[in-house]
């Protein structure tokens, strides 16, 4: 038997956050940990250049995601794949 309308919209938002929340993490955590070692160099140096501290994070964030790339993508698919299943089997 399938779960009401409301129960399989609030699982499907549910999942919906929690992917987000995971695809998310990953260049967030290069981004933050290359800024904290700028942040570290500069600090030792005393050089405060303002494009010091985004070009690398940019470039970082950019390598990050090319090579979880797939990974994120697959798992929008597997989401909306899901979601849309659920979706037509209330119809």
């Amino acid at each position: 038997m399938l779960k009401l309308t409301l129960e399989v919209f609030l699982d499907v938002m549910n999942e919906g956050m929690r992917l987000l929340f995971e695809i998310v993490l990953p260049p967030l955590l290069v981004s933050l940990i290359v800024g904290l070692v700028i942040s570290v160099l500069q600090a030792a140096t005393q050089i405060h250049e303002q494009t010091l501290t985004f070009a690398p994070r940019i470039i970082a964030i950019f390598l990050t995601i090319m090579f979880l790339g797939g990974w994120m993508l697959q798992k929008l698919m597997d989401f909306l794949i899901d979601a849309f299943q659920k979706y037509f089997q209330m119809i």
